[in-house]
């Protein structure tokens, strides 16, 4: 029998040899990449598959065993983003996380923790150009000096746990997505741990004085039913919650489950690094001293409940922030400033903890909401001071505050592809971070609109699109307004507000809404617009105006009259009328959104909240009318879904649905593109609609009736006309992707069709963009 030592092979003698007997025991490799990414949560994941599929050779490395950060199997907080659980519309994220999300609901519609590591892992090793190191502390980082005396990092190196491997990884870019920001110290480049003080950036929301005070760390637990009696003996750790502020504070329910827990959360006041095991160990004294409570005080229906998993690693919420060129502040997210080099986006209210956690006297969160989604610019990606140095995730160049919304994972792992994009970008152009933002900007965000990375507002000009000069045409286009054909029995009563988001384009003139009335009277409606495209709650009053309801079944018309400057959503309020009642409809077209204002008697909107926090301080909410809608007419013609929609530029909602639909039950829906010469064709993209206002989690804190996104085309083909006939290039069955990239065999043609036989269960069919190349 034999064994390998250091790449020697031994006799095995089956007793120890001494020290001085045997080689080296510890084996040491050197690698050279385009890119080497440290840090192996969504931010690090989707940064290393954006640059691995532009072309980069790229080194992920991570020191867990399984990739996911947070929302792994280890720690499993869900993963939530610019949605905000449905406060934020139509700004669910595509892109690199777009993926993870509609592969997971696929895989994982009951948000199992195992399978969402496979899901992440499956997505990596996907990737040829990414070399995967699993179990793999950098823990050394070696930086030289560049011609303007910047430190640039030359290499890490990184000791692989169980595998008694050091390996050191060199590159021209490097990505700190480690959440803590380890590389960027090592490396020396300059960041911020605790909390600004106001005179700083001027924020409401931040201290008089600036002082070392963090959001804590969380551990989790899970549980399930045996169906027999089931024991507890509580552990020595495990807390007495009568001699904490817990059961006064904080509300625990035996059917919650680990994020329901979110505010199991502590060691704010500490370093959370340095004091990472003491935080561990007091959260499991909360967790144990929890469920002791559940099982034990004889107040909670538990017989027959079981602990199946508590966490063992605490999920750190902040540590070292860095300073890039931008530090994003409170106004910036708050005001909705438009950047220029913006690369990604937010929408998770800025969510604030108290630094006492689990025993603060008040509530478990401070939140504030924007009226819809941010810009994070690409300034808040890369050190200020180590030349070749990006980051993504929670350690952005972010105050406390703005920081207190980017945090989500969702949100770092925009920001992620986004620095990945660039990390490629850099290494190809041999340019550094700095110089490609401030030089290159376009190209960056033209790259990352090819790869349908989630920019919001960001128009594609694409000078290698041959799309860009087809005439585009479809069997059919939606050409007007009308959820009428929908309409159903159900009515919603006038006892508080209620409002139509609606796409105007080019004009809203006479509306109709269907009502059920109790006796004749007048109904007050209001037209608003929303402030910015990227918003779906009134924002700006435009007019005023009255209609007569009959009693019984009616109508209340009014004439708008609104003819905007350029394309926008706008928003009819239907104010407060007791005895009256909306006619509901069950579906609409796309982009069509329908709300109600929030009263004081409602429910908390927000149920991961407990009933202390902050109320949001958006005033209308759609939850309660999700895939329904008012019945509703406008008579003017509507340009908001026509054929040509695919090649305007812009891939996601923005003052307007900006895409193709059909007519409802088409058929075989065909979408045509015509040049004026032939063009060579060797390359075709879609981006489907993926309904991006469909809020998806994993780890569920909610679920959805259906695996694949029910507005995504299922099954379909491209055709091109070839000697004037149509011939098959692409066919596809089974579709659940949003992005696809089909490269067909090269052909000239001048007209190329996609014809789609059938969607996932949408009567519409529907994309956002088509790309020939």
């Amino acid at each position: 029998m034999t064994i390998a030592l250091a790449g020697h092979t031994l006799p095995h003698s089956g007793k120890v040899s001494p020290a001085s007997d045997t080689v080296a025991a510890m084996q040491s490799r050197e690698q050279h990449h385009d890119v080497v990414v440290v840090g192996g949560g969504l931010a690090g994941v989707s940064a290393a598959v954006a640059a691995a599929r532009l072309g980069s050779s790229v080194a992920l490395v991570t020191n867990r065993p399984v990739l996911g950060g947070n929302s792994s199997s280890e720690i499993r907080v869900w993963v939530v983003g610019a949605t905000a659980h449905g406060t934020q519309r139509f700004a669910r994220e595509t892109g690199i996380m777009g993926e993870l999300f509609l592969e997971n609901q696929y895989r994982n519609p009951q948000g199992n923790a195992i399978y969402w590591d496979q899901v992440v892992l499956d997505l990596v090793r996907a990737e040829p150009n990414v070399h995967l190191h699993l179990n793999t502390d950098v823990r050394t980082v070696t930086t030289v000096d560049d011609e303007t005396g910047a430190p640039r990092i030359a290499s890490v190196t990184g000791w692989t746990m169980g595998s008694e491997i050091e390996t050191t990884f060199t590159a021209p870019v490097f990505l700190d997505c480690t959440g803590d920001g380890l590389v960027g110290a090592l490396a020396g480049a300059s960041y911020r741990i605790g909390r600004e003080g106001r005179d700083e950036h001027g924020e409401e929301w931040a201290p008089e004085q600036p002082d070392d005070e963090l959001l804590g760390s969380s551990i989790f637990f899970s549980t399930h039913d045996t169906g027999r009696p089931e024991k507890f003996v509580p552990p020595s750790i495990a807390k007495d919650l009568s001699t904490t502020p817990i059961l006064a504070n904080r509300a625990i329910k035996t059917g919650d489950n680990g994020c329901n827990y979110w505010w199991i959360e502590w060691g704010g006041e500490l370093d959370t690094v340095t004091e990472n095991e003491r935080i561990r160990d007091e959260l499991w004294g909360v967790v144990y001293g929890i469920w002791d409570h559940i099982k034990n005080s004889g107040g909670f229906d538990a017989d027959s409940l079981t602990l199946d998993w508590v966490g063992a690693i605490p999920g750190k919420r902040e540590y070292r922030r860095f300073v890039g060129d931008h530090t994003l502040t409170q106004q910036d997210l708050l005001s909705q400033r438009t950047f220029p080099d913006t690369v990604a986006f937010g929408g998770w209210s800025i969510d604030l903890h108290p630094v006492e956690g689990v025993y603060a006297e008040t509530a478990g969160a401070q939140q504030r909401y924007t009226d819809g989604t941010y810009d994070i610019p690409f300034r808040s990606l890369y050190s200020a001071d180590v030349a070749n140095l990006l980051f993504a995730g929670r350690n952005i160049s972010a105050s406390h505050v703005a920081f207190g919304s980017t945090r989500v994972m969702a949100t770092c792992a925009t920001q992620g592809q986004a620095a990945g994009t660039a990390a490629h970008l850099a290494a190809r152009h041999g340019v550094t971070p700095r110089e490609l933002g401030t030089d290159h900007v376009a190209m960056l965000q033209q790259t990352l609109l090819r790869e349908d990375a989630p920019l919001i507002g960001v128009r594609a000009h694409d000078g290698a699109d041959l799309a860009q000069r087809a005439r585009i045409s479809a069997s059919s286009e939606l050409v007007r307004l009308d959820t009428t054909p929908w309409a159903t029995e159900d009515t919603f009563a006038l006892d508080r507000d209620a409002a139509l988001v609606v796409p105007v384009d080019p004009v809203l003139g006479s509306v109709a809404f269907r009502t059920v009335a109790d006796h004749d009277t007048d109904v007050t409606i209001e037209l608003w617009t929303t402030g910015r495209p990227q918003n779906y709650a009134p924002i700006a009053h435009v007019s005023t105006h009255t209609a007569r309801v009959p009693a019984g079944a009616g109508e209340a018309v009014v004439d708008l009259g609104f003819r905007p400057d350029e394309p926008c959503n706008a928003v009819v309020v239907v104010r407060r009328t007791p005895g009256v009642r909306l006619v509901l409809t069950d579906g609409h077209p796309y982009g069509v959104l329908a709300l109600r204002a929030r009263t004081a008697d409602d429910e908390q909107f927000d149920d991961h909240i407990p009933e202390e926090a902050d109320q949001p301080v958006t005033d209308w909410e759609a939850r309660a009318l999700r895939g329904r809608s008012f019945a509703f007419t406008a008579a003017d013609a509507s340009d908001a879904w026509r054929a040509s929609r695919v090649a305007d530029g812009y891939q996601r909602p923005f003052g307007g649905p900006h895409l193709w639909s059909s007519e409802p039950d088409d058929g075989a829906a065909t979408l045509t593109l015509d040049w004026a010469e032939p063009v060579d064709v060797r390359e075709v993209r879609i981006v489907w609609n993926d309904d991006v206002d469909a809020d998806l989690i994993n780890l569920h804190h909610h679920r959805t009736p259906w695996d694949a996104v029910p507005t995504l085309a299922r099954d379909y083909r491209i055709e091109a006309c070839v000697d004037g006939s149509w011939r098959g290039l692409a066919t596809v069955t089974d579709n659940r992707h949003r992005h696809r990239v089909h490269d067909v065999a090269p052909t000239r043609t001048a007209s190329l069709r996609v014809v789609v036989t059938a969607t996932n269960g949408s009567p519409f069919v529907s994309a956002s963009a088509v790309k020939v190349y």
